[in-house]
């Protein structure tokens, strides 16, 4: 792992919600390391926040895996385009799909243009997020609040339930969740009351979908090396990114993509109601 960058990282500071060509260094979101073999041949992927960061790595190991994509993103649009350009050069579909899934109508709107243009639904990937820090409650407004369960949690349910009617047994779901939800950081009260809510959701939603034959989990990582970071945090925060658990460093979108496909496998099939921590080391509880 020595390999990957380690605090301290360039100070660097980005307007919401960030790009990736900014960012130094640049991500490694598996274009040159990750290898597939056939494990998601013929799926039907959503994946939302598909754009950049962790959504990008796991887009391009679904695709490298036989998946096509539906990238799921709100405006960054170059980005998106880059992502697409890696499931295309897999030999995938790729369908952009920009807009607000804080929104229950877009949401409905991204399942359907999924299931009339790839034939169906077989992997939903619940990705996207907004988050802002914050030194004090009083400087949270009713608007911020509102936004990011909107964009967290709100989605979730209102793309879970439209994807539903379309899966067949075989059917997974996967939320990313975050340390957060069990360590919970109090200048991203909003953000980590949120992810606290996905991991309930999902676990929820697991024992409500088995009848069904779908499979529902979570992942929880830990400081991520995404546009997230430095379009959300101070030049110092972004310095000191990730030195706080064991192993001393971000990690890289690449490393989390594994875990994605993982649940996705339908050799997997007996993983459902999971959250796996993907942290660097430190134990979510």
């Amino acid at each position: 792992m020595n390999e990957h960058a380690k605090p301290p990282l360039p100070e660097q500071k980005q307007p919401m919600p960030g790009r990736t060509g900014a960012m130094r260094p640049v991500p490694d979101h598996g274009e040159k390391s990750y290898r597939g073999s056939g494990k998601l041949e013929g799926k039907k992927a959503v994946i939302t926040g598909a754009d950049s960061g962790i959504g990008r790595a796991v887009a391009l190991a679904f695709a490298r895996e036989g998946a096509d994509v539906l990238i799921s993103y709100l405006d960054e649009y170059e980005d998106a385009q880059e992502t697409k350009r890696l499931v295309e050069e897999a030999g995938r579909k790729a369908i952009l799909m920009p807009g607000d899934i804080g929104h229950p109508d877009h949401c409905r709107a991204v399942i359907e243009k999924a299931a009339a243009e790839m034939g169906g639904v077989d992997i939903l990937v619940n990705n996207a997020a907004h988050q802002a820090t914050f030194k004090s409650i009083e400087d949270i407004t009713d608007e911020e609040w509102e936004l990011t369960f909107r964009t967290n949690i709100h989605s979730m349910f209102y793309l879970t339930k439209a994807t539903v009617p379309h899966m067949k047994t075989g059917g997974v779901i996967i939320n990313t969740a975050s340390i957060n939800a069990d360590a919970p950081n109090p200048t991203l009260l909003a953000y980590a009351t949120t992810k606290g809510a996905i991991q309930n959701f999902t676990a929820g939603l697991a024992q409500l979908l088995a009848e069904k034959g779908i499979r529902a989990n979570a992942v929880a990582p830990g400081p991520i090396w995404t546009p997230l970071i430095p379009s959300t945090m101070s030049e110092d925060a972004v310095a000191q990114f990730g030195n706080n658990v064991p192993m001393k460093r971000p990690g890289q979108p690449a490393e989390l993509a594994t875990v994605y496909v993982m649940l996705a496998d339908p050799l997997s099939s007996y993983v459902s109601g999971a959250t796996i921590a993907v942290t660097g080391g430190k134990p979510i509880l």
